[in-house]
């Protein structure tokens, strides 16, 4: 049981490791994949619809599991389950890449 545990937690670390450091020809290719998201998602991950949430600012793992959960049909959108289910796991992973890498700053109100 502790060998399992262990391989699990080895497994958690690994994928997050990765998932943190995206290579530049994922982001590049992301990038290009992105033309179908930027309607709703924006150019750089700030919503251009009040419907679509930003994804500037979210994880790369999160974005990732989020496409596999609409391609699977885990969750459901009329609209992202159309989109994830053309993408391959590694196209996913590109675009999670992409968008995983901008970063939003909060500023305290004055």
């Amino acid at each position: 049981m502790r060998k399992i545990l262990f391989i699990f937690l080895l497994l958690s670390f690994v994928i997050n490791v990765k998932a943190q450091n995206p290579t530049l020809k994922s982001i590049t290719v992301g990038k290009k994949l992105s033309s179908q998201c930027v309607a709703c998602h924006g150019d750089n991950g700030i919503s251009v619809i009040e419907e679509a949430p930003n994804l500037a600012g979210q994880k790369e793992l999160y974005i990732w599991n989020q496409l596999r959960d609409y391609k699977s049909g885990k969750r459901q959108n009329e609209m992202m389950s159309i989109i994830a289910k053309n993408l391959t796991e590694e196209e996913m992973k590109d675009v999670a890449a992409y968008y995983g890498q901008f970063k939003i700053t909060v500023a305290p109100l004055k």
